[in-house]
């Protein structure tokens, strides 16, 4: 057999296998990745092709989402009874917007990528974030500054539209306090999540 068709099949057969199903305790890193099928090995693999740690992946999305993995802003209401459009496009774990996600498909060459994916999530925030940690030199243990970039965008960053938004300012610290939480976690927990993690 062409190895390369092996290595292909066998990258999708995992892939499949990555867990959607909720998650009990969101404050616990090690749990999640003992518990939630393939998210290890897929924040991991974002790890390794962009640069930015799972805890830093994990926070984000937890923020966004609260690893609900079909997350979406609520909807308006037309005469306070029918529903109307939602805030914006933004949605899954990462609450990627559709042009945003388009330029991420178009950087990995597939357009196949699902936002309500774990894996294809974590590759979206890990690519965001290499970006970031590239053009504006945020270190990846900046959390908060991440995170203002992620929302606000790389271009809002530079122009501190963040300045005065003291909703937008406390979400941001509070991702650098669940990254923090989660770094400390999976320092002590990597070496058996790694007993089982397949580098492909």
């Amino acid at each position: 057999m062409d190895r390369r068709f092996f290595f292909l099949g066998a990258t999708a057969a995992l892939s499949a296998c990555v867990s959607n199903d909720p998650v009990t305790d969101p404050g616990d890193a090690c749990e999640m990745f003992e518990t939630q099928e393939g998210w290890w090995r897929s924040v991991k693999r974002a790890e390794r092709r962009w640069g930015a740690p799972p805890a830093l992946q994990l926070a984000i999305m937890r923020q966004e989402s609260g690893f609900d993995h079909n997350a979406r802003p609520p909807r308006g209401r037309i005469l306070f009874i029918f529903p109307g459009r939602r805030a914006s496009s933004a949605y899954g774990y990462a609450q990627a917007l559709s042009s945003t996600w388009e330029e991420y498909e178009r950087a990995r060459g597939d357009d196949g990528l699902d936002r309500n994916q774990f894996s294809d999530a974590a590759d979206f925030v890990a690519w965001y974030a290499g970006r970031s940690h590239q053009e504006l030199g945020i270190s990846y243990a900046d959390a908060r500054s991440h995170y203002l970039a992620y929302h606000e965008g790389r271009g809002g960053y530079r122009r501190e539209t963040y300045r005065g938004n003291a909703t937008l300012m406390a979400s941001a610290s509070r991702v650098q306090s669940y990254y923090d939480t989660y770094a400390a976690q999976i320092d002590r927990c990597d070496g058996r999540l790694n007993r089982g993690w397949l580098p492909f």
